[in-house]
């Protein structure tokens, strides 16, 4: 099944109301509205912190009024460009509802009832509970979670201090399937050089909604340039509708779909010999693997015509190296997950795309070039360290079977306090402290999500907004925005060192914190002074930088610092350029005039592992990837998928005044066909429901989904916390999501299978 770009018919803008929000108590909120801002009257670099990705910008305080937010041209891939997300931050900033003071909850858990304490209280009674739990359950009887990012090692630096080995990041809910994929292969992360690809494939990967700007505006560069982009998703996304072409392939046939072009490009000797045979490892098993993964068994798969997989496979095996399979970043579409991921990365090691023009490459970090170059180009940072950490020695609560070594160690699976909690796996947890999550909107089986929160003993919520998560807290210590705090420098290499850097704009609004302040005042509040012995995130900073006043007023004045020229180290052009730069790397120039002898993986073979031996011995018959079929639904279900919109990210800027006002619904998309069989008009109220639950939406009728699949975009729906129209109309996707992980990943699976009918 596949569509041209321009039939997808109209009715996917979304309208927008006024949102309405819960009360709190008097002084808890900001001033309504707020009316002066104070802060830097000039441009400052900061980073943004509107999604995961963080992004390069500048912004000022203008006229005590509001706040000009844009990208930071130092940086030259971002230069001044920002999304709508970026773009809206200070409508985080002054918003009214925002919690702006500390406080304490009254009745029951999630009852919205609160009053306000001091911050002097709130320490003093959450030390209190946790030393009091820790010295009757032990330490590890308490979870810490984390948004993934910046801020998250200071949440997990208190709870090493204190003594837990249990932290959780939302890794499992979005982006760790790729990471682990990664990490099984190569023993690290690739990135991408899009910008000079000329052929792409997205597996459902979204970047025109999913918007990284510097990664997005990269892909816009490639199609400028005549790149063909061709997506495969089951309905009809923005990356879909600006690809030239599209195919609505089936859910959980992706995995199918790579193994039978993968099948063609070796059958067809289309493949890069000389690389796979220098740098991997496994082909006999993947070549023995694809034998029988035919284009026409994938066909039956996914929906996908055979015809168009081998003619896709040719004709981007005609453009490598410069070809690239986007590898993708969000949550898990099925129990395929790590197989998918992986393929994937197999299929862009058959093109010999790595470290090649338009094709993906480590991450040049300043060790690394400095090695090559034979000099110090860039400064390399020095990481902080406490001495008289305790020991932990007990085990992760995610650590219940050999195969999750790899996410335990990145991110952890955050969905296993749920089983701790409810059923003493692999034993009982007491307290979950969360920082700037919301694993209620982002954790499928929102049901048991409730009932392992109520069964808690302490939950702790540190954050900006009363979130769905935070609305069942115990306590609320309420965070100052990304604009109003500083923090470390941050490692931001690319095809050459790079360094970054958050700075305050804006003085805090009413008595918020930087939540690095909160975990280090709580630390010394649980007697763990000796753990936190820096006084400031100046001084951190500076010890990043090895004490270099020089390179530090340099950091706070440009935001962003770029060293060198790009390298990729088996691409001629850039090698040669490198060497005339760096004349002393000539020694590390290989006969074919590349670096490929300096190309090397973080695998126990230091190869890229098609076949993994240790993976094998982890769980049997996962050394290779297979197509395993798991099931999706239930008989006479439809698929249910999710995704991202532009304006928002997933759980989090449902909140945001700005942002909700440009998307306040998340209608469920329907094929006509699939609309006339069950009765519905476009704009019916309709439910959907399965095993786990029953949710209330408007549908939205549109031949750019499958007849067999019903989407939605992820983060509305909230059944507590505070409440606009953007957060509490449509649907609530964990509610309609199974408790289950894929295996080796550990990630959330995404789709499952709903019935609908009219309200």
């Amino acid at each position: 099944m596949s569509i041209s770009r321009r039939s997808f018919i109209k009715g996917m803008g979304i309208g927008c109301v006024g949102c309405t929000v819960s009360s709190l108590p008097p002084g808890a909120l900001a001033f309504n509205p707020v009316d002066f801002l104070k802060g830097q009257s000039t441009l400052t670099p900061s980073l943004c912190e509107m999604c995961s990705y963080r992004c390069p910008i500048e912004a000022q305080v203008v006229n005590n009024k509001t706040v000009f937010i844009q990208g930071n041209r130092n940086a030259e891939h971002q230069s001044s460009r920002v999304c709508a997300r970026g773009g809206s931050g200070v409508s985080l900033v002054n918003d009214p509802n925002r919690i702006v003071k500390p406080m304490k909850h009254k009745g029951p858990r999630g009852a919205g009832e609160w009053e306000v304490i001091s911050w002097e209280q709130a320490y003093k009674e959450i030390a209190e509970k946790m030393n009091a739990i820790k010295q009757n359950y032990g330490a590890e009887s308490i979870s810490f979670s984390s948004k993934s990012g910046s801020l998250s090692s200071h949440l997990f630096h208190l709870a090493a201090a204190f003594g837990s080995p249990n932290t959780f990041t939302h890794a499992s809910t979005c982006p760790a399937g790729k990471a682990i994929a990664a990490s099984v292969m190569m023993g690290g992360d690739l990135k991408m050089d899009l910008a000079n690809s000329k052929y792409i494939l997205s597996f459902g990967h979204n970047l025109y909604e999913g918007i990284e700007v510097a990664e997005t505006h990269e892909l816009m560069t490639a199609q400028e340039r005549g790149a063909k982009l061709v997506s495969f998703d089951p309905r009809l996304s923005v990356v879909s509708s600006k690809a030239d072409e599209w195919f609505a392939i089936r859910p959980g046939g992706d995995l199918p779909v790579l193994m039978a072009m993968c099948h063609i490009l070796i059958k067809e000797d289309l493949y890069d010999k000389a690389f796979i045979e220098k740098f991997t490892v496994g082909f006999p098993q993947l070549k023995e693997v694809l034998q029988d993964t035919t284009p026409e068994w994938a066909q039956a798969h996914s929906d996908v015509p055979a015809k168009d997989i081998v003619r896709i496979a040719r004709e981007i095996a005609a453009k490598a190296p410069h070809a690239l399979i986007m590898p993708g970043h969000r949550a898990t579409f099925n129990k395929e997950e790590i197989n998918m991921r992986r393929m994937i990365f197999t299929f862009n090691a058959l093109l010999g795309n790595i470290e090649r023009e338009g094709g993906m490459y480590q991450k040049k970090a300043a060790t690394k070039y400095n090695k090559l170059a034979g000099i110090n180009v860039a400064p390399e940072l020095a990481k902080p360290s406490v001495k008289g950490m305790p020991e932990i020695t007990a085990k992760r609560i995610d650590a219940t079977a050999p195969q999750f070594k790899y996410i335990n160690k990145g991110g952890g699976i955050v969905q296993s306090i749920i089983d701790s909690t409810l059923e003493g796996v692999p034993y009982q947890t007491r307290a979950w402290i969360m920082s700037r999550h919301n694993p209620f909107q982002t954790v499928s089986c929102r049901p048991d999500l409730e009932k392992a929160a109520q069964k808690l003993d302490l939950i702790v919520s540190c954050d900006v907004y009363l979130s769905e998560s935070a609305a069942y807290a115990d306590y609320l210590l309420p965070e100052c925005t990304y604009l109003e705090r500083d923090e470390e420098v941050a490692d931001v290499s690319g095809l050459n060192p790079a360094y970054a850097l958050r700075q305050q704009v804006v003085e805090p609004i009413g008595d918020t914190k930087p939540s690095w302040l909160i975990w280090m005042e709580l630390g010394k509040a649980l007697g763990l002074e000796a753990c936190f012995p820096w006084e400031n995130m100046g001084v951190r900073q500076l010890y990043q930088v090895n004490g270099s006043e020089e390179l530090y007023k340099e950091m706070h004045k440009k935001g962003y610092i770029s060293y060198g020229i790009p390298l990729l180290l088996r691409e001629p052009s850039y090698v040669k350029a490198f060497v005339e730069q760096y004349p002393d790397a000539i020694k590390h120039v290989d006969s074919n005039n590349t670096m490929e002898k300096a190309l090397s993986f973080k695998s126990p073979s230091g190869l890229i592992e098609i076949y993994s031996e240790e993976l094998e011995s982890r769980l049997e018959n996962y050394g290779i990837p297979r197509f395993h079929n798991f099931p999706l639904k239930e008989k006479n279900e439809l698929y249910f998928i999710q995704g991202k919109v532009a304006v928002h990210t997933n759980g989090a800027t449902q909140y945001v005044p700005l942002l909700a006002e440009l998307m306040w619904e998340n209608p469920v998309w329907l094929h006509p066909e699939t609309a006339k069989n069950h009765g519905i008009k476009h704009g019916d109220e309709i439910i959907l429901e399965n095993s786990i639950g029953k949710e209330k939406a408007h549908a939205l009728i549109t031949e750019g989904i499958r007849p067999d699949t019903v989407f939605v975009y992820m983060g509305s729906g909230a059944k507590a916390g505070a409440r606009t129209a953007a957060t509490t109309t449509g649907v609530h996707c964990g509610n309609l999501l199974p408790h289950e992980i894929s295996p080796v990943s550990g990630t959330d699976v995404h789709t499952s299978g709903v019935r609908i009918s009219r309200a």
